[in-house]
């Protein structure tokens, strides 16, 4: 298969505009049609068609997709169809349309990174994730664009909602197919904001597991320390499933034995309280995503949920400065856990590099392994600070990205708001509750570490208090 470059709009093909409505999204779930494919009411070759003609009718201007193989989906889709037609279906994931990042291995389809030292480069094997979830029935519709590397120059995707702007990285593709409906799922990765941040520019929900409560094997490494796994869904239901599908077939990262929970979504459950985290991110984020945010903490507030914030809190200003500078150290461990392969990619000339990458490597190139030893240092107190709120908050509300997804698209956005959460090492939801502008805003919804389920339910919650009725 061809490397695919970073090309303009064909001229012939306007721009996408479409105004985002939280109750009446681009994005079409497929766990909660599970009833419907046990009665016949519906079938999962059925919901293949239609995200087939969401891939027909958006992809010209989206472009999330590196390659695909829709005769195969086809031929999956039926097979899905029969097992549930005789109330047999794998898992609840069964049939279910996901797309692959193109840092995830995959057997079938070249993984080539947004980088032509990969053009045509095919694994002898399925990564872990994607092994697991082909185990459950669920099929490979195509692999996505990222970044280069997941970390340098971007790839020729759009946002859905608006083909002028980003779709945000370095999960682009994978945030932009499942936002315009083209698949349910598709996997990302997060170093520092890859999978919440585009799953909030592009209006879907997302799962950040704890630090290696998914397997990441296959995964082109980065920075082990910070790597996840990332689920990007068109609905709570279908990530939190599909992320129990992985952990119940291959655990997680080892020594971690695997994320824990049902197969169906946890339970809604009220929260006792919720920290209110403004961090960097607050400086940067404009007046409307501001009101935007300041009404969903406030109904999260009227429906009884105590609000926890940085006013009139020590501990809470504490951990707001302590997040504020780690947006310093968290580049400086990323950049040094990266130094291996970026540099060998380098080595094949530093014109077959990115700029971005360049400049990661000569921001390592001016560390010392101190600075490294007190950057670990300090994120293990910022985590020691938020374990220290677990008795008196049950998860933490912050914004996705500063705003909606920016205009252009060779910037994927700040990464302030979902990079604290990659640190901690804790599970962090995006939920594409909101909007501004007309543009989709995530909510992010962040818990404590291994705690995932018990944050999935809050997150649920607070999806039904704000959409009631969404599914």
């Amino acid at each position: 298969m061809p490397f695919l470059p970073v090309a303009p709009l064909p001229d012939d093909i306007p721009p996408r505009r479409i105004a985002y409505d939280p109750r009446a999204s681009l994005a079409a779930p497929y766990v909660p049609l599970a009833a419907a494919f046990l009665s016949g009411r519906d079938t999962p070759r059925d919901a293949l068609e239609r995200h087939l003609h969401a891939m027909e009718q958006g992809e010209p201007s989206v472009r999330a997709f590196v390659v695909s193989d829709t005769a195969a989906a086809r031929r999956l889709a039926d097979a899905a169809t029969a097992r549930w037609a005789a109330g047999r279906p794998l898992s609840l994931v069964d049939g279910m349309p996901f797309a692959v990042k193109d840092m995830i291995e995959t057997i079938d389809f070249p993984t080539q990174m947004n980088s032509p030292l990969y053009a045509g480069w095919y694994a002898r094997r399925d990564a872990a994730a994607v092994w697991a979830l082909r185990q459950a029935g669920a099929l490979i519709v195509g692999k996505t664009v990222t970044t280069e590397f997941a970390c340098g120059n971007s790839g020729p995707t759009r946002n859905p909602y608006d083909s002028t702007r980003t779709p945000g990285g370095s999960s682009s593709g994978s945030a932009a197919a499942v936002g315009a409906g083209m698949v349910a799922l598709a996997l990302g990765t997060q170093t520092q904001a890859s999978t919440l941040r585009p799953a909030g520019y592009c209006g879907a929900y997302a799962l950040k597991p704890s630090h290696d409560a998914l397997h990441t094997g296959g995964v082109t490494p980065l920075s082990p320390t910070q790597d996840h796994l990332g689920l990007i869904g068109a609905s709570l239901e279908d990530v939190w499933s599909s992320a129990i599908a992985i952990a119940r077939r291959v655990g997680g990262t080892p020594p971690h034995p695997g994320l824990q929970g049902p197969e169906h979504v946890p339970e809604a459950r009220k929260p006792r309280a919720l920290v209110r985290l403004d961090m960097r991110g607050w400086g940067e984020t404009d007046a409307t995503s501001r009101a935007a945010f300041e009404e969903a903490v406030a109904a999260i507030a009227r429906a009884g949920v105590a609000i926890i914030d940085r006013h009139g809190d020590p501990e809470v200003e504490s951990l707001e400065q302590e997040i504020v500078a780690g947006s310093e150290y968290s580049y400086d461990i990323f950049s040094w856990e990266a130094q291996w392969p970026l540099r060998a990619y380098a080595e094949h000339g530093l014109d077959r590099v990115g700029k971005r990458i360049h400049e990661l490597l000569d921001h390592t190139a001016r560390m010392m392994p101190e600075g490294y030893r007190a950057a670990l240092a300090s994120r293990e107190g910022l985590r020691r600070q938020v374990e220290a709120l677990r008795d008196r908050a049950d998860g933490f509300l912050a914004l996705c990205s500063s705003g909606p997804a920016i205009v252009g698209h060779d910037y994927t956005g700040s990464r302030s708001y979902p990079t604290p959460w990659t640190m901690v090492a804790g599970p962090a939801f995006a939920l594409p509750l909101l909007a501004a502008d007309g543009l989709p805003l995530g909510l992010q919804l962040a818990g404590f570490r291994d705690r995932d389920a018990e944050a999935c339910a809050v997150a649920r919650w607070i999806r039904d208090l704000l959409l009631p009725g969404s599914l």
